[in-house]
């Protein structure tokens, strides 16, 4: 995974909610660059039970320490912006601001790793492991009210369980990662595809003018 640190990527991510009667799709494209700390992204939600519907969608540009976003109609060109070591992430699995840096670490901190086995994820060769994640690592950057609702259902059903795999290619960059939490009927799976690795990344903060600061920002696009 420090491959991929060092460089940069064009993501397709797709997060899957359900309650055991309904599914909403979380779906999250763009390039990004951990090594020079930006990116952009476009954010899209859809039930698939509806097709057709038009899809609420988001913009964020990654640039300068600060998440932007906009594509909002009533935000008629502007964007707003929070600084990113200042976002929180609002539901399970989910990224504070979508942020993929925040993905990679969740997954570099996995345990109970095993070995799955060798796999060609998009035409790339890779190599598939398997592990959990630890408690802290769930909660990560997460909203307060939201840790203490996973705090009180850990203590009710006697601990929660999140898978995590990673497929890695020959030069230990990650091609795919999955965050899984399966309860019952109901989950969440989060699946990133990364690839065209090394890719130039150009993210540039929107003019000063048409910016207006957040403290926060919460739903189901920013996460």
């Amino acid at each position: 995974m420090a491959g991929t640190k060092k460089s940069s990527a064009r993501i397709d991510e797709r997060i899957e909610i359900g309650d055991g009667t309904t599914e909403y799709v979380v779906s999250i494209k763009g390039d990004f660059d951990w090594a020079g700390a930006g990116g952009r992204l476009a954010v899209s939600l859809h039930n698939p039970a509806v097709p057709g519907k038009t899809s609420p969608r988001m913009d964020e540009i990654f640039a300068d320490g600060t998440v932007y976003v906009g594509g909002f109609a009533e935000m008629a060109g502007s964007w707003g912006s929070i600084r990113r070591d200042k976002t929180e992430a609002h539901y399970a699995l989910r990224a504070p601001m979508n942020d993929p840096e925040h993905v990679l670490r969740q997954v570099a901190q996995m345990r109970r790793i095993s070995r799955v086995g060798e796999e060609t994820v998009n035409g790339t060769p890779t190599v598939h492991y398997r592990g959990v994640l630890p408690d802290e690592t769930v909660t990560l950057r997460m909203a307060k009210d939201m840790r203490a609702k996973i705090d009180s259902v850990r203590e009710q059903v006697g601990g929660i369980t999140v898978y995590a795999d990673a497929w890695i290619d020959r030069k230990g960059r990650l091609v795919r990662t999955r965050l899984d939490w399966p309860m019952g009927e109901a989950g969440v799976k989060a699946t990133m595809n990364l690839s065209d690795h090394g890719k130039p990344v150009r993210a540039k903060a929107p003019d000063p003018g048409k910016v207006v600061p957040m403290p926060d920002l919460g739903g189901p696009l920013p996460g």
